[in-house]
């Protein structure tokens, strides 16, 4: 039974995540993240992660892809683009500019760079996640806090009306 369940959440999220990059309506877009996002939850409630699952319900599925949603609201008063698509000619780039950062990023993983990395210090049973986050695991933490503020600008510039 528990096979059967990991198999459907798994192929709800890797569709909901196909759906997120094909569709062409940035407000199904955000909404299938949400879903795809929930369905992760579900997966780590799989694993008896329950705080990891929480945590992607609050913060991503509650906060992130409700924020998306309101920005694209916003931003994108309910017109579809229309017209000829700026971008024609330059997408016969993505083909090998992808295949470029998967080759790059193989190489990289296969240097020696990561081969030696030590194991992330054990987190002590008796002191507060919030004391932890913010001293010896400030810099990850940072690092997530811009990789969100860079995702909700890279929304806000998708969505952006052109002035003519």
């Amino acid at each position: 039974m528990q096979y059967a369940g990991f198999l459907l959440l798994a192929v709800m999220v890797g569709g909901s995540a196909l759906g997120v990059i094909l569709m062409r309506n940035p407000i199904h877009a955000a909404l299938l993240l949400t879903v795809n996002l929930a369905g992760v939850a579900a997966l780590y409630l799989m694993l008896q992660a329950q705080f990891l699952a929480l945590v992607q319900v609050i913060v991503y599925a509650g906060a992130i892809a409700v924020l998306f949603v309101f920005a694209i609201m916003v931003l994108v008063p309910g017109k579809e683009e229309t017209g000829p698509d700026p971008l024609s000619g330059q997408r016969w780039l993505a083909v090998p500019l992808a295949g470029l950062l998967l080759l790059e990023t193989l190489l990289v993983l296969r240097s020696t760079a990561f081969q030696g990395s030590p194991a992330a210090p054990p987190v002590p049973s008796g002191e507060p996640l919030y004391r932890l986050l913010l001293t010896d695991f400030l810099f990850p933490f940072e690092v997530t806090s811009l990789l969100l503020l860079t995702a909700l600008v890279g929304v806000m510039a998708m969505t952006r009306r052109k002035v003519s």
